[in-house]
């Protein structure tokens, strides 16, 4: 009963999912955890949609993006919504075709979201993102993947996910299940646009900080869940992306990301636009966030991502 359930509310996320555009062919589909995520609990019934915006998530998945000419390098991608839901429409499954287009096989990932009941709510997203990973490495040779070029590109509160995986890579944040736990968490780039990154002053009102770690977290608890706390020398290369006039993610994120990055070493290249506001995904026509593409796809190829 517990697997016809589990297949039972797969194939309900997947005609929900499915709904982002009838001109692109359908995704693989992975189940991220052979059976109960890590901790247990989480949500019932099936997915919900309002608005491009997907919550209720009972099943971690990979949607898999694969590109007309493989070149070898993958991107997984997060989405934000501010840990209250998943932005696949307006963040994730553009980024995916812009990544096809260049020859990246892309990996959109939906995880869970802490507070939908989860018993051990707080490392949810990075234990999805770190299993995320691992599957993708696990499953190199199926999609033509070199697994030494496997990044990661996240949204806001995606960009706070794949933030804490890029600089987290040593914490074991679940006990393994199985062999695809035996592969690397350890991302080789890593693209964040308008991140999360501290949970603290100057991001501990933003919904982000609030359903991770609580409305009442001590300093204690939301340094050991800031992004920049982990920063080290052997963490990836980062590329950043910022609009100065953001009015949900203070800007100063990504600028303590960047202090924290120079101050350890990590090559880092950090884009600031004038306006652009929060949530442009690809870049808002009319602001020079449409610029951001190319600035990234240049600097990939500096990284020899793309060849």
């Amino acid at each position: 009963m517990f697997l016809d359930r589990r297949a039972l509310l797969l194939a309900v996320a997947a005609s929900t999912l499915a709904g982002r555009s009838h001109a692109d062919p359908a995704p693989q589909r992975l189940q991220l955890w052979p059976g109960t995520p890590p901790g247990g609990g989480g949500p019932t019934g099936p997915v919900h949609e309002k608005d491009g915006m997907i919550s209720n998530i009972a099943i971690p998945i990979l949607e898999v993006f694969a590109p007309a000419r493989p070149n070898g390098a993958a991107m997984l991608i997060a989405a934000g919504g501010g840990l209250t839901g998943i932005s696949q429409a307006e963040e994730a499954y553009p980024a995916a075709r812009w990544l096809t287009d260049q020859g990246v096989t892309a990996f959109v990932l939906t995880y869970r979201l802490p507070q939908e009941g989860w018993h051990d709510p707080t490392p949810a997203p990075l234990q999805d993102g770190q299993r995320a990973l691992r599957m993708i490495r696990a499953t190199a040779d199926r999609y033509g993947i070199d697994p030494g070029r496997i990044g990661v590109l996240g949204f806001s509160a995606g960009g706070y996910v794949l933030g804490l995986v890029a600089v987290r890579s040593d914490c074991h944040s679940y006990t393994p299940v199985d062999a695809v736990d035996k592969q690397s968490a350890r991302p080789d780039y890593a693209v964040l646009l308008y991140p999360v990154v501290s949970l603290d002053a100057p991001s501990e009102r933003t919904a982000t900080a609030r359903k991770e770690v609580g409305e009442h977290a001590s300093r204690e608890v939301r340094d050991a869940w800031s992004v920049q706390s982990y920063v080290r020398a052997d963490d990836p290369p980062m590329f950043i992306v910022q609009a100065a006039d953001d009015a949900t993610v203070n800007p100063q994120n990504a600028s303590l990301l960047e202090a924290a990055c120079r101050e350890n070493g990590v090559p880092v290249e950090l884009h600031r636009f004038d306006t652009g506001g929060h949530g442009f995904g690809m870049g808002r026509p009319g602001t020079s966030t449409t610029a951001w593409p190319g600035l990234c796809r240049a600097w990939l190829a500096r990284q020899g991502i793309l060849r």
